[in-house]
């Protein structure tokens, strides 16, 4: 496949994601962290431009000098943006516009990549691509939320990533203490945080081979786990409290039955499906109530091999800090991943709604623990 055809399938693949959606879907932005569809197109996109165009290609004119201000996300190197919680309130540029703006940049782009020969730039145009392919996720994230806080739960479409998500039979995996290494290593692409590789101490410990299903998690809800302040950390009991929080998010008691929203539309709890939408202080809290734990990063990583992954993020035990050795990159780039190492947690594993091919069992997904809308579970330990 040559460098344009890579180029091309990963920005098609953003366009079909948003397929089945109304052009009103696209600029919602009910909360802080939900982004409208039509950003999300139009930051990618902007990424090109950017990063690659501007300063590389000869005569590149930009489709809109104003569109930095608007789809630039947060990078400070970059200059002034329109801040996060005023995404939702661009009713310009229109969706047809944006449509228009991603179809100036491929054409620009299909005439430089070609000839392209520069190491520097190459490893650009890759990131470009992994960095469209995570905002591929968000796009589901987002469009989920918009579409199941709306008080007609409509559907996205019956076939959709979410279909036949199913827990596996219990069991578990034990590991004898030892020094193992951790972080990637190999020469294909990788983000930034999962270097360098680097060596572990690591006590006995023993991993389920599962997922928490919908019926194990319900049981917790049933045993009055919402209401147990022994259960959950400090700032997680004010979590619950200050936002009535009684079950996962998209769970909806109706007539004493437990019903779910998914991408099909709402529907009765499956028992069988992993739990899903899960915040790390949900699943901290779960994991005491169960007389367990949820893994460290460096076990996950360790125990990889010997579990089915990549149905749902699973949240860990380790806060998101930087590997040893690692640096930021100078400029913009650098704001990629290491700005964002402070107070959150990792999640490890991948999703339903990863893209093909962009998942790793060295990757570092990170999160605050509050956080709920992507598509986490719940992986326990002991």
């Amino acid at each position: 496949m040559s460098l344009w055809e890579k180029y091309s399938a990963v920005r098609s693949h953003s366009v079909l994601i948003c397929s089945k959606l109304q052009k009103e879907d696209y600029v919602v932005q009910p909360v802080v962290d939900v982004s409208p569809p039509k950003w999300h197109l139009g930051h990618t996109t902007w990424f090109f431009e950017t990063f690659i165009l501007i300063p590389n290609a000869f005569a590149y004119q930009p489709f809109n000098p104003d569109y930095n201000y608007v789809f630039n996300s947060y990078y400070e190197n970059i200059g002034a943006r329109v801040i996060r919680t005023d995404r939702g309130n661009l009713s310009r540029p229109t969706v047809d516009d944006v449509f228009h703006y991603r179809a100036y940049v491929d054409e620009a782009m299909q005439k430089y990549l070609p000839g392209l020969s520069d190491p520097t730039v190459l490893e650009l145009v890759e990131l470009g691509l992994n960095h469209e392919q995570q905002h591929q996720e968000l796009l589901w994230y987002d469009i989920k939320y918009i579409l199941g806080h709306n008080p007609l739960f409509p559907e996205y479409d019956a076939d959709n990533i979410e279909s036949g998500l199913v827990s596996t039979a219990e069991g578990w995996t034990d590991f004898n203490e030892g020094v193992y290494e951790v972080g990637y290593q190999g020469d294909q692409f990788h983000f930034d945080n999962e270097l360098g590789r680097h060596k572990v101490y690591i006590q006995n410990f023993s991993i389920a081979t599962q997922l928490v299903s919908n019926e194990e998690y319900l049981a917790f809800i049933k045993a009055g786990g919402y209401q147990d302040f022994n259960l959950w950390h400090a700032e997680a009991w004010d979590w619950v409290n200050t936002n009535d929080i009684t079950a996962p998010m998209y769970w909806y008691e109706v007539d004493g039955l437990w019903h779910r929203y998914s991408l099909s539309g709402l529907e009765p709890l499956k028992p069988d499906e992993p739990v899903s939408h899960i915040s790390y202080y949900e699943a901290a809290a779960f994991a005491q109530w169960k007389g367990m734990r949820l893994p460290t990063e460096f076990e996950w990583e360790v125990a990889s091999g010997k579990f089915d992954w990549g149905k749902l993020w699973e949240w860990t035990e380790s806060a998101y800090l930087p590997y040893p050795g690692f640096s930021k990159a100078a400029g913009a780039l650098g704001e990629y991943n290491g700005k964002f190492m402070v107070n959150q947690k990792v999640l490890r594993g991948a999703s339903v709604a990863t893209p093909a091919g962009h998942s790793r069992n060295t990757y570092r997904n990170f999160f605050h623990p509050n956080l709920r809308w992507m598509f986490s579970g719940i992986r326990l330990a002991k």
